[in-house]
C-alpha cells in the first residue's frame, strides 16, 4: 500500500558547512588517503590550449569577515569557447574545479584555462566567463555566480545586460593585477552584494 504524500513533513534544511569538506575534500579536512586523486583538483590534464590563469580571492560576509570553511566548485568552456564533451574540446582540460578557501587567510585561488566566449542556446554570444558555485557553513542552499574579466568586452553578454542595477555589474568582474593574474572578492550581503543567479 502506497503511503499518502500529504501526511509526511518536509525534512529541515542545515547547512553545508563543515561536513562537506569531509565528503568532498577529504584531504583537505585532514582525512588524506580517501581518494587517490580527489575529483576537481586540477582541470588541466596535460599540455593545455590557451592562457593559463590565476584568480584569487576572498568571499565576505555582511560584517566583512572572509569566510574561512567555504567550497567552490568552478566550471566553465575552454580557450576556444567549447565545453568538454562537445566536438573539437581542448582533451587536456576538463572544464571543472573544485577549492577550498585558506584555513587561516580565507582567501582562494583558482588555476585554470582563461574561457573563450562562445554562442549559447539562443544563438547569442557570452563574453568569457566561469560558472561558480559556493556553498559553506550558514548557507543553506549554494549559491550559484559567475566571474567575468575586466579586460574583455562585456558589453553584450547575455546576462549581464539583464542586470536592471547596471552598477552591479562590476561585482560579477574580476579585475586584472597582473600578466595572467585576476584578483575577484565576493561578498554575501550588504554594500556591493554580488550578484547571485536563480537557477
Amino acid at each position: 500500500m502506497v503511503q499518502k504524500l500529504d501526511s509526511l513533513i518536509e525534512t529541515a534544511s542545515q547547512t553545508a558547512g563543515p561536513y562537506v569538506h569531509i565528503g568532498l575534500m577529504p584531504t583537505y579536512a585532514g582525512n588524506g588517503g580517501s581518494f587517490k586523486t580527489e575529483v576537481g583538483t586540477n582541470p588541466i590534464t596535460g599540455n593545455v590550449q590557451g592562457e593559463i590563469i590565476e584568480i584569487t580571492g576572498s568571499i565576505y560576509d555582511s560584517t566583512g569577515w572572509a569566510l574561512r570553511d567555504v567550497l567552490i566548485e568552478s566550471w566553465q568552456c575552454d580557450a576556444n569557447g567549447i565545453f568538454p564533451g562537445q566536438a573539437g574540446a581542448d582533451p587536456n582540460f576538463t572544464g571543472f574545479s573544485r577549492f577550498a578557501a585558506d584555513g587561516d587567510t580565507g582567501e582562494f585561488t583558482l588555476r585554470t584555462v582563461k574561457p573563450g566566449s562562445y554562442v549559447g542556446l539562443s544563438g547569442v554570444r557570452s563574453a568569457p566567463h566561469i560558472s561558480l558555485w559556493i556553498v559553506s557553513r550558514g548557507i543553506n542552499i549554494g549559491l550559484h555566480t559567475r566571474i567575468y574579466f575586466s579586460d574583455c568586452d562585456n558589453s553584450q553578454d547575455p546576462l549581464l545586460c539583464r542586470i536592471e542595477q547596471t552598477p552591479r555589474v562590476d561585482t560579477l568582474i574580476a579585475n586584472k593585477a597582473s600578466e595572467s593574474r585576476y584578483r575577484h572578492d565576493i561578498r554575501l550581503q550588504g554594500i556591493d552584494e554580488t550578484v547571485f543567479l536563480d537557477v
